[in-house]
Order: C-alpha cells, then structure tokens, then sequence
C-alpha cells in the first residue's frame, strides 16, 4: 500500500449507500465483508480503496490511518 493510498482512506467518504458520507476508515468491517462476499466492491478506484479498508480493518490497522485524517 503507498501512502497516498492510505491518505485516501483516511480522507475519502463513502459517495453512496447506508454510510454516505463516512470516512472509508470509518466504515464497519461487516458492510466491507458484505461488498466482498457479494464480490461487488464497485469498479475503480473507490472499489480498490474499499478492498484495501477491509484488509487493514482485518489486520487491526486501523490506528494507523485515523492520525492521518487532514481536519
């Protein structure tokens, strides 16, 4: 992951669905395993950016991302 991308999580909100507007790194585990179960994650790189969540959510990372929110 480069760190741009990690920025991204950090900064980026959800442009749709149940948690519009939520930070990428605030979104619940359980919806990100949804979109991978259904293998749906949208195309792009919001999709990409999702995927990547969910593996740091999995791996406990999240701690990581949230200083790096910009205010």
């Amino acid at each position: 992951m480069e760190k741009e991308s990690l920025l991204k999580i950090a900064n980026t909100a959800m442009p749709f669905g149940k948690y519009k507007g939520y930070m990428l790194i605030d979104l619940p585990e359980p919806y990100l395993l949804w979109f991978a179960r259904k293998g749906e994650f949208p195309s792009g790189p919001l999709g990409e950016l999702m995927q990547m969540t969910l593996a740091i959510k999995i791996e406990g990372l999240e701690g990581l991302i949230k200083p790096l929110r910009v205010s």
